[in-house]
Parts: C-alpha cells; sequence; structure tokens
C-alpha cells in the first residue's frame, strides 16, 4: 500500500505496525500485567515532558530547528512546549544568562511545581561560553540545581534531543520518594531552595 499523494517519487508502504514504549519489568499472565508504581509513573512521565524554552540567544534558534518538522521534538513525548511555569516540567536554559537574570532564572524554576529538571543548553548556560565577564553567570548551576548540560555552541539540534532523551532516562527510572530523601533536600539546600 502506498501513500495517496500525487508528488511522492518513490512508492513507499506504510507500516502496518507502530512501536510503542517497551514494557517496564513486571509479571505478565492471562489478561493481567504486574508491575511497580514506580516503574508505571516513570513510562509515564517520560512520555509527557512538558519543556518550558528560556531561550536567550542563539541556542534558542537551534532549539526551534530542533522543534519543526525536520527534527521534531514531538516524537519523544515534548510535543507541549509551555511558556507558563506552572505547567511545566522541565526547564531548558539556552544561551547566555547575564547575572541579572540569574534571579529570574531561579524564579522560574521555583514556580515550577515538584517534580521538574533542568537542562542547561549550549556552552552560556553550562559554564559562561566564552564570555569569562564579570556581567555573565559563569554556569546556571550556580542559581539551579541542573540535571543535564548539552554541550556545543550553538549546539547542534541532535544535541538537544540527545539532552532530552538523557532526562527521559532520569526520568523514567527516577524512584517516587527521590524527591523526599534526605541528600536531594540537602542539595536544594544547598542552592537556598526550602
Amino acid at each position: 500500500m502506498s501513500r495517496p499523494v500525487s508528488y511522492n517519487l518513490i512508492q513507499k508502504p506504510l507500516e502496518k505496525d507502530i512501536s510503542v514504549a517497551s514494557l517496564p519489568d513486571g509479571h505478565q499472565g492471562e489478561g493481567f500485567f504486574a508491575t511497580s508504581l514506580d516503574s508505571v509513573i516513570g513510562l509515564a512521565r517520560k512520555n509527557s515532558i512538558w519543556p518550558l524554552p528560556f531561550a536567550t540567544s542563539c541556542c534558542g534558534i537551534e532549539f526551534m530547528a530542533t522543534m519543526g518538522s525536520h527534527y521534531d521534538l514531538a516524537r519523544f513525548g515534548s510535543e507541549r512546549v509551555g511558556f507558563s511555569p506552572r505547567q511545566c516540567d522541565l526547564l531548558m536554559v539556552m544561551g547566555t544568562i547575564a547575572k541579572k537574570m540569574g534571579p529570574v532564572v531561579r524564579q522560574v524554576y521555583l514556580q515550577m511545581a515538584e517534580p521538574r529538571w533542568v537542562i542547561a543548553v549550549g556552552a552560556c548556560a553550562s559554564s559562561g561560553g566564552i564570555f569569562d565577564t564579570y556581567s555573565v553567570l559563569q554556569g546556571i548551576d550556580q542559581v539551579v540545581p541542573v540535571d543535564v548540560y548539552v554541550p556545543g555552541c550553538p549546539p547542534r539540534p541532535e544535541a538537544i534531543i540527545d539532552g532530552v532523551l538523557r532526562i527521559q532516562d532520569l526520568v523514567g527510572n527516577e524512584s517516587l520518594r527521590r524527591r523526599n530523601s534526605e541528600h536531594y533536600k540537602a542539595l536544594l539546600n544547598s542552592y537556598g531552595i526550602q
């Protein structure tokens, strides 16, 4: 069966089966499947991440390319890009962050609901990049905890997709009790977050 489009030069058959997310570890039987609640919630969370892009410079343009039809970040469950912190769970900081913007990044992070994750996209967000000056924040990990760093100046769309996949791995394997652990509370306390 080929696509009913007149401008297809190469006839390609339509795939009959659609790949789905793999099942978590568990016990399967006649009409039932049993697994842990952590696995089910991790599977749901990792395939429904809502990113909040905080783009200030050229890395934001690369992110636009990543969301475009050629790379299509929506394939990985990040279809809904939100611009309200209260509705998003992945903060993607892209570009140069001046020291005056540090409190704004922190405020946006604090407005996000738990659980929340952070990606530092590009050299500027990760380490200040080429701007080793008094006015540029030398990495956003000085104001908020970062889960994944994406290298590049600016990073290619493939690198941004790889960063989102690393976040998905982290989200899928995270225990429901991690956010209540002493280690996590100590991490937030080191940033002055209660």
